[in-house]
């Protein structure tokens, strides 16, 4: 096998460097080593595939915990805008729903994979299935030698969309890492990101599938405030899911800091003040009712049988009977409600991978390693990881682009030398 541009990896950076690399009038070829193209795409969006965020580029920058500047020519080269055409012109319409995600309008992920398909075919692309990239060497003439399942194959530049180490039922092994320290990369520490947090509270497990709706989760490393938003949260067998804490997990620093401090405000909407005048009206109007009924009229069942017991007050005893430092302490649990987090599920487990290929390595405005100019990375092989919501999805699409085409422009140049 001989091409121009070879690409590693058939998920999203690499198909979008396929199609971009190809209709730059490279000879492109693609090695994927699933028995089909774009598998991770299949599971995204619960399998409805939020392709991307119909933000601007600012908006999106937000959205972006590390490493976000990096971007900024990968987002200019290949934007939201620019997906939502693409797929749409081949075959795909979309949709936009609650916080800008764009969604195919059929719900089906297969069919956004089938649209980057068809580009690769109008484009010209080879696409090989079944072929494992075993080794990656370079040649005494500048190219490089891939050893794959189906042969040796030479080829004059090389992308890398490997993926990360999150879902390695998708072919998202680590190769990508594996193919760095071979050429002697950078690879910054790859932890999960965008998972469950697991927490050391021994209640944690009574909660279990308890769902809360607009409540406000926060985290502190000392007085300085790493992550505060509001939205949905939701207690499992172990510890803390739902968007919040999955958006939280992005944030966080491995090793957890010893000061690290998560709450919830389970009563955002209301200041401590309002709470305690809420309690004190609520109080008078239920007179000799029990304290657990007074709690049911704030809390879901089993969270406020929860916190009276962890403030120690008896269920069965009169609300009218609640003395005011115990009025205080219900107040200040209810608007700083704690959780312990200890750590996360596994990598395996995770939406993204974060860590990869150190950005420092690359030229941001190409994906080319400052030092193997014919060598590009791309996609969540690199140490770029976002929010949900369609933004690493994105950011696989816009840096496959942009290493596709200047892998194309490269080897199109060496060729033009030769000639």
């Amino acid at each position: 096998m001989h091409a121009e541009v070879a690409i590693i990896g058939g998920g999203a950076a690499g198909l979008a460097a396929g199609v971009y690399s190809a209709n730059a009038g490279a000879k492109t070829l693609l090695l994927e080593k699933n028995e089909k193209l774009g598998r991770k795409l299949y599971i995204t969006g619960k399998g409805r595939c939020n392709l991307t965020n119909d933000a601007a580029l600012d908006e999106f920058m937000r959205e972006v915990p590390r490493n976000g500047k990096f971007l900024y020519s990968a987002l200019h080269w290949m934007g939201p805008q620019d997906t939502k055409r693409l797929v749409e012109a081949h075959g795909c319409p979309v949709k936009t729903e609650r916080g800008r995600r764009v969604f195919p309008v059929s719900d089906k992920a297969s069919d956004v994979t089938k649209a980057w398909t068809r580009a690769l075919d109008e484009a010209g692309t080879e696409v090989r299935l079944n072929a494992e990239v075993f080794s990656l060497d370079e040649a005494p003439d500048g190219g490089y030698i891939l050893s794959t399942t189906q042969g040796m194959c030479r080829a004059d530049t090389v992308v890398i969309a490997t993926g990360g180490l999150s879902y390695p039922s998708t072919g998202s092994t680590g190769d990508g890492y594996r193919f760095a320290a071979r050429l002697g990369v950078p690879v910054t520490e790859c932890v999960p990101s965008l998972i469950p947090l697991r927490t050391g509270d021994s209640w944690t497990g009574t909660l279990q599938g308890l769902s809360l709706k607009n409540v406000t989760l926060t985290a502190m490393i000392g007085k300085r405030t790493l992550y505060r938003n509001l939205g949905e949260l939701m207690f499992t067998h172990d510890g803390i899911s739902g968007p919040l804490a999955i958006e939280l997990s992005s944030h966080l620093n491995f090793p957890l800091p010893a000061d690290l401090a998560v709450w919830i405000d389970l009563k955002p909407g209301l200041s401590e003040e309002q709470l305690h005048q809420r309690i004190v009206r609520d109080i008078g109007d239920a007179g000799k009712k029990a304290m657990r009924t007074l709690m049911e009229g704030l809390l879901p069942r089993r969270l406020a049988e929860l916190v009276l017991k962890l403030l120690k007050m008896d269920p069965a005893m009169p609300a009218n009977q609640l003395s005011a430092p115990n009025r205080d302490a219900l107040v200040r649990c209810l608007k700083r409600f704690s959780v312990h987090v200890s750590g996360t599920h596994p990598i395996a487990e995770a939406v993204v991978t974060r860590g990869g290929v150190d950005v420092r390595a690359l030229n941001p405005a190409t994906m080319a390693l400052r030092d193997h100019p014919r060598v590009f990375f791309c996609g969540e092989v690199i140490d770029v990881d976002a929010h949900t919501g369609g933004y690493n999805l994105q950011i696989a699409f816009s840096t496959g682009a942009l290493a596709g085409y200047h892998a194309a422009l490269t080897a199109l140049s060496l060729e033009k030398k030769e000639s």
